[in-house]
């Protein structure tokens, strides 16, 4: 279970009018458990539900029959994804129709979480209609659930989003905090752009995502900002290098910032980012 005082700073107020039936799926990861921690009274499931198994997860859907499923469940290692294609096109791209269509045949509102990977990067923003172009496989196989969803049922919701930080779970927030005293400098890419998002935030903002019309949503914290502007303000040995002198196995798109034309933005990332560090000790970089 969440600990009742988790790495969360700031006045979280609890959402009275979501009850014990809210299913989430994926709650061992670092939004389920963002989502564990603002929805108290929901069910909560991880690994031992297995999405990728049809007949599994339709028959405890049936049984269950929740009003709401969040789905938080994903295969999000981007480079590892270009070594599993099948997994990951399974995890991402097929188990998500799974589950719309069972929330189909219970009447249950579905929440699904995608990616801004799922577009190119070659336009400054995106918004909720612009076209999808995904360059690599996460994103092939996040654009195919979102896909999938949509086929299987009619009451969902697909909430974009991007850059996630947040306690339990491995982020780049942490990774720059532990690399830090290791070396000398840090390089980071300068030249990816983007929009890095609490998870605390954009669990709260997904209880308000379920009261509103069906269809597709982008949620992140506000301001945008390359890989290196936001090392910078995690760490004081951050330098900037391209993204061709930090090769990657999976393509990423250069300007992948997504604008929301449907919700009010988030608090700026660098707030969020405040409270996340404060929680551990630590301050935001000038």
């Amino acid at each position: 279970m969440v600990p009742q005082e988790p790495l969360v700073v700031g006045a979280i107020e609890e959402p009275d009018d979501l009850t014990g039936d809210i299913l989430i799926l994926g709650a061992g990861g670092m939004l389920g458990h963002a989502l564990r921690y603002v929805i108290p009274n929901a069910v909560a499931k991880g690994h031992e539900l297995d999405i990728t198994n049809r007949e599994n997860i339709t028959t405890f859907i049936e049984d269950l029959r929740p009003a709401i499923v969040i789905n938080a469940a994903a295969y999000t290692d981007v480079d590892g994804c270009e070594d599993h294609r099948i997994y990951a096109m399974l995890v991402n791209g097929i188990a998500p129709g799974y589950l719309a269509a069972a929330c189909q045949e219970v009447d249950a509102v579905l929440v699904h979480y995608s990616t801004d990977y799922v577009f190119d990067g070659t336009q400054i923003e995106y918004c909720e209609n612009n076209p999808p172009h995904p360059l690599n496989v996460y994103g092939e196989s996040k654009l195919l659930g979102e896909q999938n969803v949509a086929m299987e049922m009619d009451d969902y919701r697909i909430i974009r989003t991007s850059w996630l930080f947040g306690p339990y779970g491995k982020n780049f927030v942490d990774t720059m905090l532990n690399l830090s005293p290791k070396m000398e400098q840090v390089k980071v890419v300068n030249d990816q752009f983007g929009k890095p998002t609490y998870t605390i935030d954009l669990a709260l903002d997904t209880t308000g995502v379920i009261v509103c019309d069906p269809g597709i949503y982008h949620l992140t914290n506000d301001g945008i900002c390359s890989w290196y502007e936001f090392a910078s303000a995690i760490i004081p040995n951050a330098v900037p290098c391209t993204t061709d002198e930090f090769p990657r196995k999976a393509k990423r798109p250069k300007c992948s910032v997504l604008t929301s034309t449907k919700t009010d933005p988030l608090r700026h990332w660098r707030e969020a980012l405040a409270d996340y560090l404060k929680a551990k000790g630590r301050e935001v970089q000038a």
